[in-house]
């Protein structure tokens, strides 16, 4: 039998000014009416609904935040946290973003569910950028200058191994033999 469902939804939208926001909710649900300290919060009612709103550019630096908590087990405090989280401006999603994002909003600092929220930003803007951002050049078309961002961020796209030779051949490093990914031995 179900008794709490936890939902995260993150949209990304490109804005005509070149920025992107991306905008991310986690929501908790309860399949029972549930006894807090704050009072009865009845089943099927958040007992948080929080959003994260994060606008970027294309380098992945954030130029805005606004956090907002729309159902919170302690109305009146949880939810005054949020422009705290505006310290995020500045920071780049791709360059210790979450080292600095706990030293700045861990703890008392913050809110455990809008800092666990921001943890996941870096990789859904890559997947929002995919495709829109950036040129591939494993065909040869679209060589761009710098290395591609998503490259040495996972282990199939590590510079030395097998996808990256295929795809990516210009960024590619020599490795010890690598064994496709379909695979078994």
């Amino acid at each position: 039998m179900r008794k709490h469902t936890r939902t995260i939804q993150i949209e990304a939208f490109a804005r005509e000014d070149g920025l992107w926001d991306i905008d991310a909710c986690i929501t908790d649900v309860k399949t029972r009416d549930i006894d807090l300290a704050s009072g009865v919060r009845p089943a099927n009612t958040p007992i948080h609904e929080l959003w994260l709103r994060v606008t970027i550019d294309i380098q992945f630096n954030i130029i805005a935040v606004e956090a907002v908590s729309d159902a919170v087990p302690y109305p009146g405090y949880c939810n005054t946290i949020g422009p705290e989280y505006r310290k995020m401006v500045g920071l780049n999603l791709l360059s210790g973003f979450r080292h600095r994002l706990k030293q700045i909003l861990s703890g008392t600092h913050g809110c455990t569910h809008l800092t666990e929220l921001a943890q996941i930003l870096p990789t859904a803007a890559i997947q929002a950028f995919a495709g829109e951002v950036g040129t591939r050049d494993g065909d040869g078309a679209g060589l761009q200058s710098d290395k591609p961002f998503q490259l040495d961020s996972c282990h199939a796209l590590r510079t030395d191994g097998a996808a990256v030779a295929k795809y990516y051949p210009r960024w590619a490093r020599n490795s010890p033999a690598d064994i496709p990914c379909n695979s078994t031995s």
